[in-house]
């Protein structure tokens, strides 16, 4: 299984994490703003763990949603321990 984390930066608007969090990992809407809230304040912040597929597809999704939008939102990947 794999860790999948949410980095803060300082362009994309928080109202967009939120966003991207319900739509694309199917969260609800106050566990999406508790994670945005975390990566927010201490830099990163565990949205899931899955399959490496399922990380995969969905970091992609991420990335896709958010340069379409110019910013610069990162989600990582790793093993989980």
């Amino acid at each position: 299984m794999y860790r999948v984390l949410i980095h803060n930066d300082d362009k994309t608007t928080m109202g967009f994490v939120v966003q991207i969090l319900v739509s694309v990992f199917a969260l609800q809407n106050e566990k999406a703003i508790q994670i945005m809230l975390e990566a927010h304040d201490t830099q990163v912040a565990l949205v899931t763990v899955e399959t490496l597929e399922r990380a995969e597809f969905h970091v992609e999704q991420c990335r896709s949603l958010a340069r379409a939008q110019k910013y610069p939102l990162t989600l990582t990947i790793e093993p989980e321990e």
